[in-house]
């Protein structure tokens, strides 16, 4: 019988890998391309189970699901940490050098 490759598997390995790059980028767009490769996973892991012998690429759509996961991790840290970063040390801060070493020298006590 001939298999035939699932119609979104390399897109959700693709977007997984991507999720993970781009994560540094602030967290957003991480996010945004690990939540597409979790949809799209969802789509084809759907379509696998109705026919398991009829596709052949089950291992790119589960390490892409695995990557995807790791990508979304990653960006809600990032996330998280520049939340922390704007509350600790506020906006002004972090856009002016000198102001940021002063309140880093506050933070150390010297």
């Amino acid at each position: 019988m001939n298999q035939q490759k699932l119609p979104n598997a390399t897109a959700v390995l693709v977007l997984g890998i991507v999720s993970i790059v781009s994560c540094c980028c602030y967290g957003v767009p991480g996010l945004i391309t690990g939540i597409i490769a979790i949809m799209l996973y969802n789509k084809d892991i759907k379509l696998y189970q109705q026919n398991p012998s009829l596709y052949s690429d089950y291992n790119n759509l589960n390490t892409g699901r695995i990557l995807a996961i790791i990508g979304i991790i990653l960006s809600v840290l990032t996330i998280a940490y520049f939340i922390f970063c704007i509350a600790y040390f506020g906006m002004d801060a972090l856009s002016d050098p000198e102001l940021m070493q002063e309140r880093m020298r506050e933070l150390t006590g010297q």
